[in-house]
């Protein structure tokens, strides 16, 4: 059975301002890559946590069937909201321990219907540190910002 890999990232030009993420979905068996999809898009006022969201979002609405999966980002904020944060903000409300309402609550419920069909391990890992596939999933991210960045209209 092959091992699916799903590399995301998130951009934003200030914050906010334009935006853009970017996921790199790789299936492999052992080190031979069998398939690889590149995905990619933006917002033109959004935040780098919109866009990281979005980016593991979108790598998991795209799967056909139920799958197991590593997503691996370089976003703490997703990774600890995802496996720490999200059981106690569902079991408060959408609230969080101070009782304030969770920031970006549509992404985060969106990612938890997203995720619960499938078999999710979670990985972080440092950006911008040399990693290809993080760097490409970077590379997808500006890419998916681009056109919303001022001076790259028509």
């Amino acid at each position: 059975m092959p091992e699916l890999i799903a590399y995301t990232d998130g951009a934003c030009s200030g914050n906010p301002g334009p935006g853009g993420w970017g996921v790199l979905l790789i299936a492999r068996e052992g080190e031979t890559i069998l398939k690889e999809r590149e995905l990619s898009g933006g917002e033109p006022d959004t935040t780098n946590n919109r866009m990281e969201l979005l980016a593991a979002i979108t790598a998991l609405e795209t799967l056909e069937r139920p799958s197991s999966l590593t997503i691996v980002t370089d976003s703490a904020y997703v990774k600890n909201g995802v496996t720490g944060w999200l059981h106690g903000w569902k079991r408060n409300g959408w609230r969080t321990a101070d009782k304030k309402p969770v920031k970006n609550v549509d992404l985060w419920q969106r990612l938890d219907i997203a995720q619960a069909r499938h078999q999710v391990a979670w990985k972080w890992i440092k950006g911008h540190a040399g990693h290809e596939e993080n760097e490409r999933a970077d590379a997808l991210a500006r890419a998916g910002m681009a056109p919303f960045k001022p001076g790259k209209g028509p």
